[in-house]
Protein backbone atom coordinates (compact mmCIF):
# COMPACT_ATOMS: atom_id res chain seq x y z
CA UNK A 1 0.00 0.00 0.00
CA UNK A 2 1.16 3.72 -0.82
CA UNK A 3 0.24 5.95 1.96
CA UNK A 4 -0.15 10.13 1.13
CA UNK A 5 0.01 12.43 3.96
CA UNK A 6 -1.57 15.63 4.02
CA UNK A 7 -3.16 18.87 5.51
CA UNK A 8 -0.08 20.55 7.32
CA UNK A 9 0.86 23.97 7.51
CA UNK A 10 1.48 27.11 9.75
CA UNK A 11 -1.03 27.89 12.11
CA UNK A 12 -1.25 29.93 15.50
CA UNK A 13 -1.36 28.43 19.08
CA UNK A 14 -4.75 27.39 19.74
CA UNK A 15 -5.26 26.82 16.29
CA UNK A 16 -6.90 23.29 14.52
CA UNK A 17 -5.65 21.46 11.18
CA UNK A 18 -6.77 17.84 10.10
CA UNK A 19 -4.40 15.57 8.57
CA UNK A 20 -5.31 13.35 5.97
CA UNK A 21 -3.32 10.09 4.91
CA UNK A 22 -5.19 8.84 1.52
CA UNK A 23 -4.00 5.22 1.03
CA UNK A 24 -3.73 3.60 -2.55
CA UNK A 25 -2.69 -0.04 -4.04
CA UNK A 26 -5.03 -2.08 -0.93
CA UNK A 27 -7.84 -1.72 1.05
CA UNK A 28 -6.84 0.14 3.71
CA UNK A 29 -9.26 -1.60 5.81
CA UNK A 30 -7.08 -4.44 6.16
CA UNK A 31 -4.45 -2.10 8.14
CA UNK A 32 -3.49 -0.75 11.43
CA UNK A 33 -2.88 3.08 10.79
CA UNK A 34 -0.81 5.28 13.03
CA UNK A 35 0.57 9.11 13.00
CA UNK A 36 4.09 9.47 14.25
CA UNK A 37 6.03 12.90 14.66
CA UNK A 38 9.47 13.66 14.25
CA UNK A 39 10.48 17.54 15.50
CA UNK A 40 13.71 18.78 14.45
CA UNK A 41 17.05 17.61 16.06
CA UNK A 42 14.36 14.73 18.13
CA UNK A 43 13.64 10.87 17.76
CA UNK A 44 10.40 10.19 16.13
CA UNK A 45 7.52 9.90 18.27
CA UNK A 46 4.14 8.34 18.35
CA UNK A 47 0.95 10.06 18.06
CA UNK A 48 -2.19 8.31 17.97
CA UNK A 49 -2.94 4.56 16.20
CA UNK A 50 -6.36 3.00 15.37
CA UNK A 51 -6.34 -0.38 14.83
CA UNK A 52 -8.16 -2.46 11.96
CA UNK A 53 -11.13 -2.94 14.34
CA UNK A 54 -11.36 0.39 15.52
CA UNK A 55 -9.33 0.36 18.51
CA UNK A 56 -8.01 3.98 19.35
CA UNK A 57 -4.37 4.72 21.14
CA UNK A 58 -3.14 8.69 21.66
CA UNK A 59 0.20 9.97 23.41
CA UNK A 60 -0.55 11.50 26.66
CA UNK A 61 0.62 14.63 24.97
CA UNK A 62 -2.10 14.52 22.84
CA UNK A 63 -4.94 13.18 24.68
CA UNK A 64 -8.29 15.46 24.67
CA UNK A 65 -6.79 17.46 21.86
CA UNK A 66 -6.12 15.10 18.75
CA UNK A 67 -8.63 12.41 17.37
CA UNK A 68 -8.13 10.12 14.67
CA UNK A 69 -10.34 8.38 12.36
CA UNK A 70 -10.86 6.17 9.43
CA UNK A 71 -13.09 6.19 6.59
CA UNK A 72 -12.54 3.00 5.18
CA UNK A 73 -14.75 3.77 2.09
CA UNK A 74 -12.66 6.70 1.21
CA UNK A 75 -9.42 5.02 2.08
CA UNK A 76 -8.23 7.53 4.11
CA UNK A 77 -7.29 8.28 7.73
CA UNK A 78 -7.24 11.28 9.70
CA UNK A 79 -5.55 13.04 12.42
CA UNK A 80 -7.91 16.38 13.85
CA UNK A 81 -5.74 18.42 16.02
CA UNK A 82 -6.92 20.77 18.02
CA UNK A 83 -5.63 23.66 20.47
CA UNK A 84 -2.36 23.14 19.08
CA UNK A 85 0.66 24.19 20.48
CA UNK A 86 4.39 25.37 19.51
CA UNK A 87 5.49 21.76 20.77
CA UNK A 88 3.24 20.31 18.33
CA UNK A 89 5.73 21.44 15.53
CA UNK A 90 6.96 18.56 13.56
CA UNK A 91 6.92 16.28 10.63
CA UNK A 92 4.13 14.36 10.68
CA UNK A 93 3.74 10.58 9.53
CA UNK A 94 1.03 7.85 8.86
CA UNK A 95 2.30 4.75 8.81
CA UNK A 96 0.65 1.97 8.35
CA UNK A 97 0.96 -2.25 8.89
CA UNK A 98 -1.24 -5.30 7.93
CA UNK A 99 -4.19 -6.86 10.07
CA UNK A 100 -2.24 -4.68 12.46
CA UNK A 101 -4.56 -3.51 15.89
CA UNK A 102 -1.98 -0.65 16.15
CA UNK A 103 0.79 0.46 18.05
CA UNK A 104 2.83 3.28 19.37
CA UNK A 105 6.40 1.39 18.22
CA UNK A 106 7.47 2.44 14.65
CA UNK A 107 9.42 -0.20 13.92
CA UNK A 108 5.48 -1.87 14.44
CA UNK A 109 4.84 -0.03 10.98
CA UNK A 110 5.75 -1.47 7.28
CA UNK A 111 4.35 1.71 5.20
CA UNK A 112 5.15 5.09 5.33
CA UNK A 113 3.69 7.80 3.87
CA UNK A 114 6.05 10.92 3.38
CA UNK A 115 5.26 13.12 6.03
CA UNK A 116 3.55 16.42 6.50
CA UNK A 117 5.08 19.47 8.15
CA UNK A 118 2.91 21.25 10.82
CA UNK A 119 4.28 24.82 12.33
CA UNK A 120 2.36 26.56 15.32
CA UNK A 121 3.71 29.69 16.10
CA UNK A 122 3.10 31.67 19.75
Amino acid sequence: VQLQASGGGLVQAGGSLRLSCAASGRPLSRYGLAWFRQALGKEREFVAAIGRTGTIYYADSVKGRFAISRDNAKNTVYLQMNSLQPEDTAVYYCAGRLYSEGSGQHDQYDYWGQGTQVTVSS
